[in-house]
């Protein structure tokens, strides 16, 4: 991820929503960018990724992946790395896995966090 070079302040109100999101995942846990999105009630999958490719280097970046369970590109190696750590379902095994098992490792908290979640206000 690159440098994150604006206070939590400065952060649009839908990014710092999607900040707020990714903090509350469990490790060995994850959530696709449509998930976010659909949490959020704003966005789709692209503005997610967006927000984590600009601003994610803070947070649990490695926990909002792809929807095929893929890493986003350019950060398989650092992501596979931080998955076996945090023992993370991989598809394959733990050892051979590349990407997270989708069925296992899906963070089933977002009917949870959506309740307690308040979306930001949507803009003109």
């Amino acid at each position: 991820m690159p440098p994150d070079h604006t206070g939590p302040e400065m952060l649009p109100d839908y990014a710092e929503a999607v900040l707020d999101i990714v903090d509350q995942i469990p490790a060995g846990m994850v959530l696709a960018y449509g998930d976010v999105a659909e949490l959020l009630g704003q966005g789709g999958p692209r503005q997610v990724g967006s927000v984590m490719s600009r601003y994610g280097s803070s947070v649990t970046w490695w926990r909002v992946i792809r929807a095929s369970g893929e890493a986003p590109e350019g950060l398989q190696d650092e992501a596979l790395a931080r998955w076996r750590t945090e023992g993370t379902a991989l598809a394959g095994g733990p050892l051979a896995g590349r990407r997270v098992d989708m069925t296992r490792a899906r963070w089933d908290g977002m009917a949870r966090l959506s309740e307690e979640f308040q979306a930001p206000p949507r803009r003109p």
